[in-house]
């Protein structure tokens, strides 16, 4: 039986980072398929009453707690299971300054880009998506600097923030229209970095929704 479930979908970038997580410490956890593209159970007082008065993914339930929003979720698990865990004060505030840069800079504009590009019901006005686009760029110049002649963001070894930072990392280039591993090569060897930690899988292999309006799995 499965310690935690997780209300995900496969095109959710921030549900990723969770499955990403509960993948890489070896957790027992199983996807609950959170229908955002159909049925929208977010809409549902239901669904805001007794999961997320928010009316996001991802949920994390585990046992009576119900969590929402990723940065929390991550914190939770890396104190329940003692990994990717920043080491001491000064680490956890720089961990904590990167995973509220990557919300707000990084995979904030990530995120809207690519549903505006790929699943929104009308395409993006070229100009928001010109808007955004330069703030994509903007941020992950300073992502790619930062990770310059380092192997991960804070220190030697992975933790939350640079799981964190995955989240819309690892979804196809095509999806965006450019190739940020490409673009920004110490990104991009950061990224196969984290890619040959034991647990890694892609976000279409790890949570249910793909193809796009299914409730399938990328190797299915």
């Amino acid at each position: 039986m499965a310690d935690y479930q997780l209300y995900c979908f496969a095109q959710s970038g921030n549900a990723y980072r969770t499955a990403l997580m509960l993948n890489l410490i070896g957790a027992k956890w199983e996807p609950v398929w959170y229908d955002f593209f159909g049925t929208a159970p977010q809409r549902t007082p239901e669904f805001r009453e007794s999961i997320n008065e928010m009316g996001e993914a991802p949920v994390l339930v585990h046992g009576e707690k119900r969590l929402s929003q990723s940065g929390v979720i991550l914190t939770y698990l890396a104190n329940h299971s003692g990994k990717f865990k920043p080491q001491g004060e000064d680490e956890e505030l720089e961990s904590l300054r990167w995973i509220i840069f990557d919300n707000q800079k990084v995979n904030g504009f990530l995120g809207p880009y690519r549903f505006l590009k790929n699943f929104a019901s009308k395409p993006g006005d070229p100009a928001v998506m010109a808007f955004l686009k330069g703030r994509i760029e903007a941020a992950l110049a300073i992502v790619n600097k930062r990770l310059t002649g380092r192997k991960f963001l804070v220190s030697d070894k992975p933790t939350i923030a640079d799981i964190s930072m995955t989240g819309y990392l690892f979804y196809p280039p095509e999806e965006f229209g450019f190739d940020i591993a490409k673009d920004c090569p110490a990104i991009g060897a950061w990224l196969e970095r984290t890619k040959a930690l034991p647990g890694w899988g892609h976000p279409y292999d790890l949570m249910p929704g793909y193809p796009f309006g299914t409730q399938g799995y990328r190797n299915q």
